[in-house]
């Protein structure tokens, strides 16, 4: 408790002391300070107005200078600090859906998101996303197992702008993402000292301290700046404890020269989330759904008191005590440099570097079956017919006497995951004659992840809001046993594993650009090799206690001190081209071309014998587009085709493999949209941000048999299907976003008044097909005055209407999820939800 009080004291008293001083040097210093327009310039990131396609970009760019927009042969979507506070988005992920096309699956909370990009066959976690700052990744691998690069990632006042790319030339730069990648462009300092500091309180219990300062050092060209957060908040499904609590600290330093500039850039994060469980509710048809009796859908969550606090016996290694408290949340420090530099001549280079490293442990509960009867559930768990069976409540309030109580068993789960990485992106560049430049590029990354995971120990719990857990036994022949620990637990079976991946990626490339009059072209090809090892160990049956009566741990699946080591190495290549035609100045069509690969992954290569790993995912995507930008008009629209191929498939029933292992693939076509239209007089506007697509599996052979909730006409379960044709999972073939905002000049300042209207149209649970998630509509809202020069309040509203839309059921039930009486285990989003925030800026 100490150790979590200093870390909120350090950060908080970091934050407020640094920017009261900087307000102290800003206005004791605002009278004699000069500025510098070549070397501010030089390095300062900021722009008025990110969506402007004269904007210059450098996610997906070989040369250190960027693009603007409108010349870029691929769409990209940018947004500036106060644009993303705008969008209100609900994590992290969340803001990832300005860019047209990509569903952030953010009800699970504000880390562990599943993010799905139009046209890529995910299914979970987040394959096909990569997280940047300052253009670096921020880990070797997009997603592991109870990880993704999103939960490394806090949005705060640091951050200048965004830019958002889907594919294109990101197949060949960075981490040759194929999918998603997203690059936060921190704030710099100035010659003209500058800054913030803002407080925000949240209907839900939400402490939020926000603050910014960016200054000069000395007069020789050297900016500092530092800034940071520190919060809590009880969230909108309180779980009787701190839902989120934590905070981070930014600092950049850097150096201008006529030539060029070095910034460095540090970042420590210390945050915890929780990470929300389904609730039940009733499935009224297929895509329709209403709420479960006594759970409100919008507010409730399992999480309690009761079952914060646990010892789990089964952790590798002889226990270990887990807090729910400590949720999905991450614990990392990162330090960066950026340096660039023009050698005259044509001649420039530019490199890239970070290291970082921490833990991102997973404490949470995780569905499993659908709620049942207390009698019910005793059957399924061997207690015999007629034994005087008694169960508690472990919070010592009274017995369960109702054989017909409502219960359900959840999976009370502990993952310690340890990551560390170390990147360098190396580039030159040499520019061959007027208007052509080659770029050749070194990308290096090692990386390890080392995990211990507690998986299954369900615990059995009333199946109520905030629940209590129930410990049952039975005495039989006079003698006790023990069904649960006092806890409400049992250990038999579960995943309780220790792995230690270790990779190492090398990656060459070449750029070529080429401006031709009206024409700007571009050819890049990239060679990779990923080079990774994994080694997990073994697992036997172990009566941890050596008590036959205690039958809650006689089967415990442990480490038996043998271990599996899988090799992975493999090289590919990846290509991509692109064309630009501006036909005016404000008006340009383009072309693009692209193949790239997913390797594998240690998650992938758990399971797998060296050899036997699964094959290299591939995409080729193709996708033209037209820009135009007016005073009052602003429209980015793109055509894409996405063909992907190398998914995986083993038939097996109860995990017993039944048949030779195949591949498939997917097939999508779809539509990219960002237009804006804004009057005249600037006082009204309005936005419209989407996608359609029509993405289904292809040349998939043979039927899926999978395992799914039991019925009478089919006691075992196992069903069996074909999914060519059926629907991505996961991913609304209509999503769009539409945002009228007014602009109010008062004689004080500007009243800024919009509404954002999100649409999520019909989407599917699993490749099956068979659980539909039906669509949704829902609301958020947001007012901002600007007080003079120096203040802003902002007030913003999600999901106002309280819409009940789901994003995910239960993701262990195949197939439909609902039980005979219309039971579903799912994900809904969180109810109604405001804030307020004064700011001051100096």
């Amino acid at each position: 408790m100490k150790n979590k009080q200093l870390t909120r004291l350090t950060l908080s008293a970091a934050i407020a002391a640094t920017l009261m001083a900087g307000t102290a040097y800003a206005q004791g210093s605002a009278q004699s300070s000069t500025t510098s327009t070549k070397q501010a310039a030089a390095h300062k990131p900021s722009v008025k107005n990110a969506q402007n396609l004269e904007q210059m970009v450098v996610t997906g760019v070989a040369t250190t200078g960027g693009v603007r927009k409108i010349d870029a042969s691929y769409s990209i979507t940018t947004a500036t600090n106060n644009q993303i506070q705008l969008a209100n988005p609900r994590s992290s992920a969340d803001l990832l859906k300005l860019s047209p096309g990509v569903w952030p699956e953010s009800t699970g909370g504000e880390t562990g998101a599943n993010i799905e990009v139009a046209g890529f066959p995910g299914g979970g976690d987040a394959p096909f996303y990569t997280n940047q700052i300052m253009g670096t990744p921020l880990y070797g691998m997009p997603s592991l197992s109870f990880f993704e690069q999103s939960s490394m990632f806090r949005f705060d006042d640091t951050v200048d702008h965004v830019e958002i790319l889907q594919g294109g030339p990101s197949v060949v730069f960075g981490d040759g993402q194929i999918g998603l990648t997203s690059n936060y462009i921190l704030k710099q300092g100035t010659d003209t000292p500058s800054g913030d500091i803002g407080l925000t309180y949240g209907s839900q219990g939400k402490e939020r301290l926000d603050g910014f300062y960016g200054f000069p050092i000395g007069q020789n060209g050297w900016y500092g700046s530092i800034g940071g957060f520190w919060r809590k908040s009880d969230g909108v499904r309180d779980p009787q404890f701190a839902a989120n609590k934590g905070g981070q600290l930014t600092a950049t330093l850097t150096r201008d020269w006529d030539a060029g500039s070095l910034v460095f850039w540090a970042r420590g994060l210390d945050d915890k989330n929780q990470f929300i469980t389904p609730i039940p509710l009733i499935q009224n048809s297929p895509g329709n759904f209403s709420a479960y009796p006594g759970f409100n859908p919008l507010t409730d969550t399992y999480y309690s008191r009761a079952m914060q606090h646990v010892y789990l016996e089964s952790y590798p290694g002889g226990g270990t005590n887990a807090n729910l408290a400590d949720g999905r949340g991450a614990k990392l420090g990162f330090f960066g440099a950026n340096f660039d530099w023009d050698y005259g001549n044509g001649w420039s280079i530019s490199d890239k570097f970070l290291v970082d490293g921490g833990n991102m442990d997973t404490n949470a509960l995780f569905s499993g079956s659908n709620p049942q009867t207390l009698s019910s559930w005793e059957t399924g768990n061997g207690v015999p017919t007629g034994a005087a069976v008694t169960a508690s409540y472990t919070n010592g309030s009274g017995m369960v006497t109702n054989p017909n109580a409502d219960v359900i068993s959840q999976g009370w789960w502990h993952i310690h995951k340890n990551l560390k990485y170390v990147v360098n992106d190396f580039r030159v560049s040499r520019r061959l004659f007027e208007g052509n430049t080659l770029t050749a590029g070194l990308y290096l990354a090692h990386y390890t992840d080392n995990d211990r995971w507690s998986l299954g120990n369900p615990m059995l719990m009333t199946n109520t809001p905030n629940a209590t857990p129930i410990a049952v036994s039975y005495v039989q022949n006079g003698q006790t046993y023990y069904v649960t620990n006092g806890q409400g637990l049992i250990y038999n079976g579960g995943y309780n594993i220790t792995e230690n991946g270790v990779a190492t990626n090398k990656a060459f490339y070449l750029s070529d650009s080429w401006k031709i009059g009206q024409w700007l072209l571009d050819a890049s090809g990239r060679v990779e090799n990923e080079n990774a090892h994994n080694t997990v160990c073994n697992l036997s049956p172990v009566n941890i206690d050596g008590n036959a009566y205690t039958l809650y741990d006689n089967t415990v699946s442990m480490c038996n001190g043998t271990y599996t080591r899988t090799d992975y190495n493999k090289t590919h290549p990846s290509w991509t081209i692109g064309a630009t035609y501006k036909i005016r100045e404000n008006m340009a069509v383009y072309a693009r071309a692209n193949k790239g690969v997913h390797f594998n992954s240690f998650d992938d290569m758990r399971g797998s014998t060296t050899g036997n790993t699964p094959p290299l995912l591939k995409i080729q995507n193709f996708e033209v587009g037209y820009k135009y930008e007016s005073r009052e008009f602003l429209a980015n629209v793109s055509f894409y085709h996405r063909q992907f191929d190398g998914l995986s498939y083993q038939p097996s029933v109860f995990g017993v493999p039944t048949g030779a292992k195949s591949t498939y693939g997917s097939d999508t076509k779809g539509i990219n949209f960002n237009m804006k239209y804004t009057t005249p007089n600037q006082l009204f506007s309005v936005d419209w941000v989407g996608d359609w697509m029509d993405g289904h599996y292809s040349h998939f052979e043979g039927n899926v048999a999978f395992y799914g909730l039991p019925t009478a006409g089919n006691p075992s379960g196992v069903f069996y299907t074909n999914i060519n044709g059926k629907q991505l999972q996961r991913q609304p073939k209509v999503q769009f976003r539409l945002t009228p905002a007014f602009r109010i000049p008062t004689a004080y300042g500007d009243l800024r008044l919009w509404a954002t209207w999100e649409h999520v149209g019909n989407h599917t649970q699993d490749q099956t097909g068979l659980q539909e998630l039906g669509s949704y509509n829902d609301f958020d809202v947001g007012a901002q005055f600007d007080y003079g020069k120096n203040w802003v309040f902002t007030l913003m509203g999600s999901n106002v209407t309280n819409a009940l839309g789901l994003t995910e059921s239960n993701s262990r039930i195949a197939g439909s999820a609902a039980g005979a009486t219309g039971v579903i285990l799912a994900r809904p989003l969180e109810g109604r939800e405001y804030s307020l925030q004064a700011k001051y800026r100096f």
